[in-house]
């Protein structure tokens, strides 16, 4: 998917997630909310439609120093934040997914030059985490 920027990595669910919530903090990113989306479709679709997905978490991460910036550049870019990144895993797979969203749509949704230098900031953090995930 266009972006996105994605590493795959050969670790069980519960240390890429782990490994996941620490780069970004490496980052600078905290998490404001994190979505299960498999315990979700469970509870709301029932247990098959949850089984088809596999594990699937979304940390909506946010870097409080990069969102001030952007909400005193643009106060309506607050719709794009948290920067959301998905965890995922197929049921039977070996490997886990990490996706972080890529910020350099909000550049087009700005007339303020201000948002490239953020955009461009939060696009260097979020590389450098999944670089820090990638195996090496």
């Amino acid at each position: 998917m266009s972006g996105t920027h994605a590493v795959t990595v050969p670790l069980a669910w519960e240390k890429a997630v782990q490994r996941t919530r620490e780069a970004l903090a490496e980052q600078g990113f905290g998490i404001l909310s994190e979505i299960d989306v498999r315990a979700t479709f469970a509870a709301k679709l029932g247990a098959e439609a949850a089984d088809a997905l596999g594990d699937y978490v979304i940390p909506g991460a946010c870097n409080p120093a990069l969102a001030r910036r952007a909400l005193s550049a643009e106060p309506a870019l607050g719709a794009l934040l948290p920067c959301n990144v998905v965890v995922r895993r197929g049921h039977d797979a070996t490997e886990t997914t990490i996706e972080a969203i890529d910020p350099q749509p909000m550049v087009q949704l700005s007339a303020y030059p201000a948002v490239r230098e953020i955009a461009d900031d939060a696009g260097t953090r979020l590389h450098a985490a999944l670089a820090a995930l990638a195996p090496s």
